[in-house]
């Protein structure tokens, strides 16, 4: 019986009496004179219910809910007239509903991380601020005020504490105010660690380039004054700086790409400048040093861009070995048929009105399939369109030979040579008689101009071919056609473009989109509106539109006779004093209030030179177009937007596959 009574005790004291005395324990060794350095360390996040994450913008699976042992307990003011004795250093409140315990505790290692800071920068304002803590609400996280009942003040001194705790039991008016105070505190805390944090990732990803950058060229200014060079140690010591931070920088761009020593690297040289400094202390002349290398930079800078453009614009107009290769071939192979082999099906099409006409002037052969291609495969019935496709002599066997080759499905195909429009000579066509003019010679190939920014772009074939202004002739080119689609070799078409034939175009003569979203697609851009004859008839501000798909009704043209107000512009700018060579600004002129504007979504431009292009736009739009240098059958071509172009070339094509034409 003893035994049994001895081990019942045992289990009494283990349940029962254990547990008080080491949670008493633990209550009266809480306050110490370090009270906030234990909070700080034991206590790296809050931890809050589902509910409370509501308020502070938090997901409520990313809150931990694992709860320690209580740290501070909040009583109720009932509570506090019965606990006389309670251990100093704890603060009687009243709750509203019940009484209710809230607790603080370590949450997981990811957010005990996160919070760690905020509650040092808090504690540690408090304690500066001379308030007795800070202030949390489960119904107010919103940062404004809270009502001084609720609030839980933390204190460092325990005389001060003490102080706030007594004033406040007995002032409720005094409490609310120490309260108020201690929120904001706690909210200018907050909003501090808020703005830093936003500086923070708001820092450049290339600052520290930048900075190393910076340094490279003060060095190099101090090397290059008569004090540092004077002092053959502090000339090594730079030269050697230099070397140093040029290898770390090498092609860097951002300071993720830096190696591991740039750091050292960059104390090391603040180090030298800092020499430097001490040993050079006029500052005019490191000012007039960096004011000639600044000159230097801007005359070097002007030569390259000259060379970038005479470089990019020679790329533009020199062909690929390839695209060299592949009329060669074709042509041999077109000489090697019979007169019936070289006759294309479907010919009674070619002026029926009632189908769908599209006239593309070209000699570029593949540029002028992947526009056949391309209306092709995204045409409903293809049988009722029909490509007029004009070349020239060059040109013409080769063209034949590889539609012939690749019959366009069901479409009709005809192609032309411009050579056989004999109603086009120098006495009908001024345009015509001025291209083969010699002061027009002149003005293309005279070594002088070579160096003439202004004039570098009209230095390409395409200004001497006749083909580029064949657009103006379209009537008498198809004497029996209503509306014919003119389109430029440089387009890729995405939709069915059928819908263009029942456009009513309200009695203009031109469909085209505008393009003067931009301030540079005005009238005044392509336009010389210092000369009076311009300035009398046309709006600088006007809108320009776009070349390359354009829907012409061509018995409207005949009525309004479009033809000879064309040549009569051209006549005028004989001397091209009204605007420089090209297609775009006759254009302009001649369909001057006679184009109706298409939607936007039918003809997309700029994939030839802007790389900023919206990638919605091209998908939605009918008709892209790579107007600009970077055409995509070149090399100097915009990567992402290649590919919008390549689909529509058999690259396995036996033709292509021998002249090495690969995507």
């Amino acid at each position: 019986m003893v035994a049994m009574r001895n081990i019942v005790l045992l289990l009494l004291c283990v349940t029962v009496v254990a547990p008080i005395v080491l949670y008493t324990d633990r209550l009266g060794t809480f306050e110490s004179p370090s009270t906030k350095q234990v909070f700080v360390e034991d206590v790296t996040a809050f931890s809050f219910s589902a509910a409370d994450s509501d308020h502070l913008n938090v997901l409520p699976q990313e809150i931990s809910t694992a709860v320690k042992e209580p740290i501070r307990v909040v009583y109720t003011e009932e509570d506090s007239t019965s606990g006389r004795n309670l251990p100093q250093g704890f603060l009687l409140r009243k709750s509203r509903e019940h009484v209710s315990a809230r607790v603080l505790s370590t949450t997981t290692e990811e957010n005990q991380t996160q919070k760690e800071n905020p509650i040092k920068l808090v504690t540690g304002g408090m304690s500066q601020g001379n308030q007795g803590g800070g202030s949390l609400d489960k119904g107010d996280a919103s940062g404004e005020n809270v009502n001084g009942e609720d609030a839980i003040d933390v204190d460092d001194n325990d005389g001060k504490l003490a102080k706030s705790t007594h004033a406040s039991i007995q002032d409720p008016q005094i409490k609310e105010q120490q309260a108020t105070e201690t929120s904001n505190n706690m909210n200018q805390k907050v909003s501090l660690l808020s703005e830093t944090n936003k500086r923070n990732d708001q820092t450049p990803s290339d600052a520290r380039v930048k900075k190393l950058k910076d340094y490279l060229i003060q060095a190099k200014v101090y090397l290059s004054l008569p004090v540092v060079k004077s002092n053959p140690h502090l000339t090594r010591e730079f030269r050697l700086r230099v070397k140093e931070v040029s290898k770390a920088l090498g092609d860097a761009s951002k300071d993720s790409d830096l190696p591991r020593n740039a750091n050292e690297r960059m104390k090391s040289m603040e180090q030298t400048l800092m020499k430097g400094k001490q040993a050079q202390d006029d500052c005019a002349a490191i000012v007039k040093k960096l004011r000639a290398m600044l000159h230097s930079s801007e005359d070097q800078l002007q030569v390259l861009k000259k060379q970038t453009s005479f470089l990019t614009q020679l790329t533009a107009k020199t062909l690929p070995k390839g695209l060299h290769c592949l009329p060669l071939r074709l042509t041999t192979e077109y000489h090697n048929l019979n007169s019936s082999q070289q006759l294309f099906p479907n010919q009674e099409n070619l002026e029926n009105p009632h189908l769908y006409h599209y006239a593309i002037f070209s000699d570029n052969i593949l540029a002028t399939a992947v526009v056949v291609n391309s209306t092709v495969s995204n045409a409903k019935d293809s049988s009722k369109h029909v490509f007029h496709v004009v070349t020239d002599r060059l040109n013409i066997a080769s063209m034949r030979m590889w539609f012939l080759v690749n019959p366009p499905g069901k479409a009709t195909i005809q192609v032309q040579n411009i050579e056989d429009f004999t109603w086009l000579n120098s006495s009908y066509s001024p345009v015509l008689k001025q291209l083969g003019s010699q002061s027009m010679i002149d003005y293309y190939f005279k070594a002088h101009r070579a160096t003439s920014d202004s004039n570098l772009k009209f230095r390409n074939p395409k200004y001497l071919s006749i083909l580029n202004h064949l657009r103006f002739y379209l009537p008498e080119i198809f004497p029996k056609l209503d509306k014919v689609l003119f389109l430029d070799d440089d387009i890729v078409v995405q939709k069915d473009l059928t819908d263009l034939w029942s456009i009513d175009l309200k009695g203009n003569v031109n469909g085209a989109v505008e393009t003067c979203g931009e301030s540079f697609h005005r009238f005044d851009r392509y336009l010389n509106f210092s000369n009076p004859l311009i300035a009398k008839n046309f709006d600088p501000h006007a809108c320009g539109w776009a070349y390359g798909m354009n829907v012409f009704d061509l018995v409207e043209w005949k009525r309004q006779n479009i033809t000879e107000v064309y040549h009569n512009w051209q006549n005028l700018n004989h001397d091209r004093q009204l605007w420089k060579l090209g297609t775009l600004p006759p254009g302009l002129i001649t369909f001057w209030k006679r184009t109706f504007p298409l939607n936007r979504s039918w003809h997309v431009l700029g994939l030839g030179y802007n790389p900023n292009v919206n990638q919605k736009d091209i998908e939605h739009s009918a008709v892209i177009h790579y107007n600009g240098n970077m055409k995509p059958w070149l090399e100097i071509s915009i990567p992402k937007f290649r590919g919008y172009w390549t689909k529509y070339v058999d690259y396995d094509q036996v033709y292509l596959r021998e002249c090495n034409i690969n995507p």
